[in-house]
């Protein structure tokens, strides 16, 4: 059996490799760190969580013994696409070099261009980074590429997602030709390997597992739900609530940031443990929220596709999938959050009628067919139409007119409790050059700005009073018609003509 002292691996690194508790190497790490050690360059296809991070952090470490970094010329090289990613390859870096004196510069988004140009005037040894960050710093003047011995381009395939291509090519033409390159992915499409063939020269290609397969240690299930995502929320608080026992933690993944805030709420209102990661949040928030989850103080984590790739959380026990991923690449890296390192573990999928063709997607590329938790589509219930229905009526108008309701109930309920008065105010002399009338009609009710000597809804009152000085000076009929909801402009009165 092969150990890691059989891969050419210097002193230093394997010694911190067996002070993390490793022994024996995936066989991703014992196919790509030999040739990595000969400068090959290399083309590792492994499904998520087989340890590619160490395959290429290993060998680097070991490359980098000899000679240090300039200031702002790094040496290596390694691009992320998501800042998530890149912050965890740092923390490799930091694991496992903890015996060699190397400069690590991390430059993602986020971050204050000047802590990170600190860092690059001490020398980069190692510049992890985002290519949007990258490129800033590069259009800064802040970075010179041609002392790059490595570059690495990790998850190629998100990066195709994400849009990236066009960045990595720009990277790539600032860098020298007779870099190494070493390529990582955990699926290999026809786009990637195009890109593949043109960023390497005569690589070595180790693929440890059929592209875009699936860990064996998760047990995959579909579950069946309605489209409405009220209903949708029930069954998955029924799914986790019966897997209560043997969940520890769970990621529960959406395809828009707005259903990621949404069920999240959802979740929260209903008593459960749960955070949130998407791409709006700022850097710190979505640091504190990952940490949060990995330390174990959040039980549920609501996340994008931001968190399916390649992020290390050993432990997650369950994965959800809300919505099933548009791209059939996506669900081999979002259920590979869990059984990670041999690990058991268990992938639930959501399932509307809407979402046949995405599933059939899946199927076609796994290559095999996914089990149904409790029957298929067709064993669904009525959907609760009374309900909908109901919030249909409920509309804009419907709420108006429950809210004139309410105000009617209200006015009525005030009138009845108001204490008539004896007798009717003393009517106030007019100025000279006004016309009186007099009243001759008496009504059953005094005015409603009295309330306020009644003990009446002093809200309402408060309103009313606003006119008082209208209603004090007139003491002519009411209006027919308006009752005591008499508009302002109808009570100034008029001055008389000469």
């Amino acid at each position: 059996m092969t150990t890691f002292s059989d891969l050419g691996l210097s002193q230093k690194v394997l010694s911190a490799v067996t002070d993390a508790g490793y022994t024996i190497p995936t066989p991703i790490q014992a196919g790509a760190i030999p040739p990595a050690l000969e400068r090959r360059d290399i083309c590792g296809i492994a499904q998520t969580g087989t340890g590619k991070t160490a395959s290429f952090v290993l060998p680097m470490l070991t490359l980098l013994e000899k000679g240090r970094a300039r200031a702002r010329m790094p040496r290596t090289l390694i691009l992320e696409p998501t800042r998530e990613l890149a912050a965890q390859v740092a923390e490799n870096f930091e694991k496992y070099g903890k015996n060699h004196k190397l400069n690590i510069a991390l430059l993602i988004g986020g971050v204050s261009f000047e802590e990170q140009d600190r860092k690059l005037e001490r020398g980069a040894d190692v510049l992890i980074c985002t290519p949007g960050r990258l490129l800033d710093h590069c259009e800064r003047g802040k970075l010179l590429m041609t002392g790059v011995e490595i570059l690495v381009i990790d998850e190629a395939d998100r990066m195709l997602d994400m849009g990236f291509i066009p960045d990595i090519e720009r990277i790539a033409k600032m860098i020298p030709f007779t870099r190494q390159t070493l390529f990582f992915s955990a699926t290999m499409p026809a786009e990637i390997q195009k890109l593949a063939d043109r960023f390497l020269q005569n690589p070595v290609r180790v693929e440890v597992a059929k592209p875009s397969s699936t860990a064996k240690t998760v047990t995959q299930r579909i579950v069946a739900s309605n489209v409405k995502d009220y209903e949708k929320r029930a069954v998955l608080r029924d799914l986790i609530k019966g897997e209560e026992e043997e969940l520890k933690n769970a990621i529960i993944f959406c395809n828009r940031k707005k259903d990621v805030a949404d069920l999240f709420r959802s979740l929260d209102r209903h008593g459960f443990s749960v955070g949130a990661l998407h791409g709006d949040m700022d850097q710190r928030s979505r640091m504190t929220m990952l940490s949060n989850f990995k330390d174990g103080n959040l039980k549920l984590l609501v996340a994008s596709d931001v968190a399916a790739r390649g992020l290390d959380i050993p432990d997650v026990s369950h994965v959800f999938n809300f919505d099933l991923p548009v791209h059939s690449e996506d669900y081999v890296h979002r259920i590979g959050r869990t059984g990670r390192a041999g690990r058991s573990g268990k992938a639930f999928s959501l399932v509307t009628a809407k979402d046949t063709k995405f599933l059939d997607a899946i199927e076609k590329m796994i290559g095999e067919k996914i089990e149904w938790l409790n029957g298929d589509l067709t064993a669904l219930p009525e959907p609760m139409e009374s309900y909908d229905n109901d919030r249909q009526k409920r509309g804009r108008g419907g709420k108006d007119r429950d809210r004139a309701k309410g105000r009617d109930k209200n006015r009525r309920s005030n009138e009845a409790t108001t204490e008539q008065p004896a007798a009717a105010a003393p009517a106030t002399e007019q100025p000279a050059g006004e016309t009186r009338v007099k009243s001759e009609q008496k009504t059953d009710r005094a005015p409603r700005h009295y309330d306020r000597q009644n003990n009446g809804d002093h809200a309402n009152n408060d309103n009313r009073d606003r006119r008082r000085h209208y209603r004090d000076n007139d003491d002519g009929p009411t209006p027919v018609g308006f009752g005591d909801d008499i508009p302002a402009f109808m009570l100034i009165v008029a001055n008389a003509k000469a």
